[in-house]
């Protein structure tokens, strides 16, 4: 697999066990193995919110389209994350975004951030997901005094530029909301974004998928591919599959063995989770935690949390370079200590599941849709910096139309069209990474 990670991160046999496989909907669709040979005019490598959400695109369209799912739907990143379904697919700054590809561009990016977050909303309701979808509204926490002023800032950037309009919190403001804690010195509240169930999300869109037309294997992991004239052959254990085109959608589980066409051009980094038992009213009056928003902290290695609809406390973190089960089992405290130092009235509580799984960092770091070869045979939507909810969705969707001539380039921003770039010397990207954990903590301690 890829050349970044260990091969203990590949357990296709066997779901995570994360909160959200303990609780998830049934799938209540059947989705076999490839076996034999098989043709479709296109293939969708990857079942996750980006390939789902482009074979439900493609099998709307009539498009004969086949999903290769190495383990079951949602088994990556869409089944692992934290729910939020919210803005933020990128890691370039906005300052450096304008300065590359142009205020208008920028712009553009930012509205398609919000067009895909209520995309989301829109495919729940219209699919009839049961996803356990939360009240918009998300914070952003200053977690330290000198980051107040950062906010501050940030507000009255996002006003004159793209006429965003957010609420500051003082300290006061913080604990009056319901958002109090030792660590937080203010706060810049938006009104998009909201929480899902991500597992529930994504086997509902497999459901409407399906039920569109599209063909999904699961436990069928791409071995070989083969790139001849006339199309494309994928290779499984159990068959072969023939397609006019194919579409990547594995994101941070891109096999860079099977396809060279995403070698050296991604970063998977690793993000992990707990989850509480229900927390009582008192409880969460305790710790002066009584909202439900999404949150997360002003650091780059950020933490994210937020009170699930039946009163667990959901809370994650970036960091970690070892994606073996001994540096699995070695990250469980670390992360467990950032929770009792943030919201310290609840440390004996019983944390129920942990686990951890892939964001995918690009070079350029922005996301990237579009072809991978002059021919347009070979699509890819990849890339969302640890926010693929609403812009795996969204990118999925694109990629597809793309493909079909529903959309033109031109359509899309060119902070998601320019270029998926390589990393220089990408067989240094574990080092990249550990060194840029380094600089961060100490970026974050300041």
């Amino acid at each position: 697999m890829a050349s970044t990670t260990h091969p203990h991160a590949f357990h296709f046999d066997r779901a995570v066990d994360s909160y959200w496989e303990a609780s998830a909907d049934p799938l209540r669709i059947d989705t076999p193995p490839l076996t034999g040979a098989e043709t479709c005019e296109v293939a969708v490598i990857g079942a996750g919110f980006t390939g789902l959400s482009a074979a439900l695109e493609l099998a709307r369209q009539g498009v004969d389209v086949r999903v290769l799912e190495a383990g079951h739907v949602g088994w990556g990143a869409s089944g692992r994350n934290g729910g939020f379904a919210c803005m933020g697919s990128h890691k370039l700054s906005y300052p450096a975004m304008i300065r590359r590809y142009g205020l208008d561009a920028t712009k553009q990016f930012y509205e398609t951030m919000r067009q895909s977050v209520a995309l989301v909303r829109d495919t729940l309701q219209r699919c009839g997901i049961d996803a356990w979808a939360t009240a918009d509204g998300e914070v952003t926490l200053a977690h330290l005094p000198s980051r107040v002023r950062e906010l501050r800032d940030e507000q009255a950037f996002l006003r004159r530029t793209f006429g965003d309009e957010t609420e500051f919190l003082s300290r006061e403001d913080l604990k009056a909301q319901g958002l109090d804690g030792p660590g937080f010195f203010a706060g810049l509240k938006g009104s998009v974004g909201f929480g899902v169930h991500p597992l529930n999300y994504a086997r509902g869109l497999a459901r409407a998928a399906a039920g569109a037309g599209a063909k999904i294997h699961g436990r069928s992991r791409l071995m070989r591919w083969e790139e001849l004239p006339g199309g494309h052959r994928l290779h499984t254990r159990g068959g072969v599959l023939k397609a006019s085109q194919v579409i990547v959608a594995t994101n941070g589980y891109t096999p860079e063995d099977v396809s060279k066409r995403h070698a050296g051009r991604l970063m998977p980094a690793l993000s992990s989770v707990i989850v509480t038992r229900p927390l009582t009213n008192d409880e969460r009056r305790a710790q002066g935690w009584t909202s439900d928003l999404l949150a997360y902290d002003s650091r780059r290695l950020l933490h994210y949390f937020r009170v699930l609809p039946n009163g667990r406390f959901l809370f994650g973190g970036r960091g970690g370079a070892d994606a073996s089960d001994r540096g699995e089992a070695a990250y469980r405290p670390l992360l467990t200590r950032a929770f009792k130092e943030l919201f310290p009235a609840w440390s004996d509580v019983e944390i129920t599941h942990y686990w951890r799984g892939f964001v995918c960092l690009s070079h350029d770091l922005v996301p990237y849709i579009g072809a991978l070869d002059a021919k347009k045979t070979v699509w890819t939507a990849i890339a969302y910096h640890g926010n693929g909810v609403a812009m795996g969705s969204w990118s999925g969707r694109a990629v597809a139309r793309l493909l079909t001539g529903k959309a033109a380039r031109g359509e899309l921003s060119p902070v998601l069209t320019r270029r998926l770039s390589r990393f220089p010397l990408p067989a240094f990207r574990p080092l990249y990474l550990k060194g840029a954990y380094v600089w961060y903590g100490w970026e974050d301690s300041r």
